[in-house]
């Protein structure tokens, strides 16, 4: 057990039966009464964000978060199945755990997948994933100045905006946190 006046940034504990990992934390002393804490909180099974007020002196059950370096190999309409690169064992997980991930992600790509008592809980890619365009609007050369975008999918099924000179087969270099466009790769 652990108290929530020791949750720091990163943690993770079990409130109400489902997993969360402090995202910030403030510890507020108003002049009057007693010290609270202020959290901002991650659900890492649903991916939900959420602000709460605890007391400081309130225990949580710890949870252990082991992670694994693991391989995406395939699908097969129901599940997807990884590789853990050290031992070769495979895992199918289903799409609910995977919610959009799955528009990161290529055949032998390697992500982190965490794990709570043996059961995965969240599949984690790379920060950055490079993907060739297979959709947009033809280029239009020397306009790199005014920051324009124009719509464009790339080869998983993922759209974003690019900027106006990104043509059809280009490789581009994703940031998956933001889904943005970083630069040609």
């Amino acid at each position: 057990m652990i108290q929530a006046g020791d949750l720091k940034k990163g943690m993770t504990f079990i409130m109400d039966g489902e997993i969360f990992e402090t995202i910030e934390y403030q510890h507020v002393k108003p002049a009057r009464g007693h010290a609270f804490l202020r959290m901002k909180i991650k659900s890492l099974t649903t991916g939900t964000i959420k602000e709460v007020t605890l007391n400081p002196a309130d225990k949580y059950e710890k949870a252990v978060i082991d992670s694994k370096e693991m391989q995406y190999l395939y699908n097969d309409e129901q599940f997807y199945y990884f590789m853990d690169v050290e031992t070769y064992d495979q895992i199918p997980l289903t799409e609910d755990i995977l919610e959009d991930l799955m528009l990161f992600v290529k055949e032998n790509d390697n992500v982190t997948v965490n794990f709570h008592k043996g059961k995965a809980i969240e599949v984690i890619p790379e920060n950055f994933v490079v993907l060739e365009v297979t959709e947009t609007e033809p280029g239009l050369k020397g306009d790199t100045a005014s920051g324009a975008t124009k719509p464009a999918i790339v080869e998983t099924g993922l759209r974003i905006n690019v900027p106006l000179f990104i043509e059809m087969g280009e490789k581009l270099k994703i940031d998956t946190r933001t889904r943005e466009y970083v630069s040609r790769a």
